[in-house]
C-alpha cells in the first residue's frame, strides 16, 4: 500500500507495537523497597493481620502475613511476574490481581503462576503491637 492509498500495514503494526509497549509499562513499574529503606519502619499493626491471612501496605510495597498464631512474615508486595502490586491475602495465599499469580503466606513461594520466582522476604519483629522491619 502506498501513501496515496492511506496508512500502510507497517505503519499500523509499528504504531500497535508502541501502544503495546506503553501498556506493558503500565503493568510494571512498581519497584520493591530494599530492607535498608524499610528498616525500623512499622509496616502493619499485629492486630490488623489475621491468622491465615495478611495485609497489603501499598504505600511501602510490602505485604505482612500471619501464617500461624503469633508468627509474622513480610514480603515485597511487588509481584515477580510483571511488577504489579499484589492485591490481597486470604486463605493462606497472597494474590496478584493483574495475572492471577499466587504466593504462599508462609514463605512467599509461588503457589500458582505465571510468576515463577518467590516474593522477596523482609525480616520483621513485633514491637509494641506493631510489625517492624528489622
Amino acid at each position: 500500500m502506498t501513501d496515496a492509498e492511506g496508512i500502510g500495514r507497517r505503519t499500523v503494526l509499528c504504531g500497535a507495537g508502541a501502544v503495546g509497549a506503553a501498556a506493558l509499562v503500565g503493568c510494571g513499574g512498581d519497584e520493591e523497597k530494599s530492607a535498608q529503606e524499610l528498616k525500623g519502619k512499622e509496616v502493619a499493626k499485629a492486630a490488623d493481620v489475621p491468622v491465615g491471612g495478611g495485609k497489603v501496605n501499598a504505600a511501602e510495597k510490602i505485604v505482612v502475613t500471619q501464617p500461624s498464631q503469633g508468627v509474622f512474615k513480610a514480603f515485597t508486595a511487588v509481584c515477580t511476574h510483571q511488577g504489579c502490586t499484589v492485591g490481597g491475602v486470604s486463605n493462606g495465599v497472597i494474590t496478584c490481581d493483574c495475572h492471577g499469580s499466587e504466593f504462599k503466606i508462609a514463605d512467599g513461594s509461588v503457589r500458582r503462576g505465571p510468576a515463577d520466582k518467590p516474593l522477596k522476604e523482609y525480616p520483621v519483629q513485633v514491637k509494641d503491637g506493631g510489625i517492624v522491619v528489622s
